[in-house]
């Protein structure tokens, strides 16, 4: 039952992407409960990932990234 806490941040990250085993998830609620560290990384990762899925983060496209990448090299030139 119990993990370390390299394994803790590993399922975290993988419960954040819906990623984890129940068994998974109990592991880490358990380890969470008894390790303060991995508990404040659980909750800080957990803000990163709901403030990266409300900021509608754009990328772009592989034609716009030569593009840029063209624009750049040209004015280094």
């Amino acid at each position: 039952m119990k993990i370390s806490c390299e394994q803790a941040a590993e399922i975290c990250n993988k419960s954040q992407y819906r990623e984890a085993s129940l068994m998974e998830i109990i592991k880490l609620k358990y380890h969470i409960f008894i390790c303060k560290t991995c508990k404040l990384f659980t909750t800080k990762n957990t803000k990163l990932t709901k403030l990266c899925n409300e900021s509608k983060l754009q990328i772009l496209s592989e034609e716009e990234k030569a593009k840029m990448k063209a624009e750049l090299e040209k004015s280094n030139n």
